[in-house]
């Protein structure tokens, strides 16, 4: 039998989202009262693990954030290890910090990290089993786009809170007999959209997967006109796209490693409405407070389960395994087989089905 770990170490990759901390208390206290592990909390994700900048995680380090948003251990998500921006005479340069991350966890005595974040921070993970670092993979992202899983902690909290703000902008779409665009996040996947625009009631729901027919759109508006609905919501995905469109551009920064970074559509899809329609139009979008507060139940529940399974298969001397959740049975795969990819929402989805059968239009 493989030796068992006596120190690990835990980051948060990529950026925050609620049930974070819920989870760093899950796997400090798990490994302490189960294992009797030393758990080494790295800061600011795999920026702390290049500038060494660790701290002991106890039990009374981890008491009291379970309902605590954020992470108590900082997050960073520009910061790609295989690619560390250097400033050299004025011109910044990329240089490959993979072996300095890998020597830090060494020098330290890390006989293991638990590594909790999306498709790039398992890629990042990926890197290091190539180097003979065992890692346990823990699927974080509000996106819900995580290959290999069904859930991610997240992304109940970001539906929750996407689902309260269109539910807001009803009574304001009636009052003014408006229609109302709501951007919310996802990048190239529709599960949040998808989920919000279901719960919320949205009258048309779009979705990167499914490329919309603006005329679609707008005949489905006028049709809610015509028979005394004045009012129409739109839950669009932040990467949704016209069909033989692109998505809406925010901004592209080469040095970040997601360089494209979605936003906008919103405002064009809102501007297009009103032109075709003639109807008042307007839009909002919801950003980074899809990220942010205190998780809800079903998160701190989803986190708490994962983190136990990570120090789960550390006793059991499991190696390079990512925690993923099918249906409501807890499994695991290979961590490597989750790296740099995306789940999707696949066109024939039940959900999909169920919003038509209740009038939803998906601008198609």
């Amino acid at each position: 039998m493989p030796a068992l770990p006596k120190r690990i170490g835990v980051l948060t990759g990529g950026g925050d989202c609620p049930g974070l901390n819920a989870v760093i208390r899950a796997v400090t206290k798990s490994a302490i009262w189960r294992g009797g592990i030393e758990v080494i909390g790295i800061e600011d994700g795999f920026l702390g693990l290049i500038e060494d900048r660790c701290r002991r995680l106890t039990d009374v380090d981890v008491s009291g954030i379970l309902a605590t948003g954020g992470t108590i251990l900082g997050a960073n998500n520009k910061i790609d290890p295989a690619r560390y921006p250097v400033d050299r005479d004025g011109k910044t340069e990329f240089v490959d910090m993979t072996d300095r991350c890998v020597e830090n966890l060494r020098r330290r005595r890390i006989d293991a990290l638990v590594v909790i974040g999306g498709d790039g921070t398992m890629t990042v993970a990926a890197s290091f089993v190539k180097r003979g670092v065992n890692c346990i993979g823990l699927p974080k992202t509000i996106d819900n786009d995580l290959h290999g899983t069904d859930v991610t902690f997240g992304f109940a909290s970001a539906v929750a809170v996407a689902t309260d703000a269109l539910d807001r902008v009803h009574t304001t779409a009636a009052s003014h007999h408006r229609v109302m665009v709501v951007e919310v996040m996802g990048r190239n996947a529709g599960w949040l959209a998808l989920h919000a625009g279901i719960a919320s009631g949205s009258d048309i729901i779009l979705i990167p997967e499914l490329p919309y027919d603006l005329e679609v759109v707008c005949q489905k508006i006028r049709q809610r006109s015509q028979h005394g609905k004045r009012y129409s919501i739109v839950c669009a995905a932040e990467g949704a796209r016209p069909i033989g469109g692109q998505q809406v551009v925010d901004r592209y920064d080469p040095n970040l490693p997601e360089p494209v970074r979605l936003g906008g559509v919103g405002r064009v899809i809102a501007h297009q409405i009103e032109g075709h329609t003639g109807i008042e139009t307007r839009f909002t979008v919801l950003g980074y407070t899809q990220r942010g507060g205190s998780p809800v139940p079903q998160d701190r529940v989803l986190a708490t389960e994962f983190g136990c399974a990570a120090v789960e298969m550390l006793l059991t001397g499991q190696h390079n395994r990512l925690v993923v959740m099918k249906g409501r049975t807890l499994s695991h795969i290979d961590i490597l087989e989750a790296a740099g990819r995306q789940r999707l929402v696949p066109t024939d989805h039940p959900l999909i089905h169920a919003a038509r059968c209740v009038g939803t239009s998906f601008g198609v």
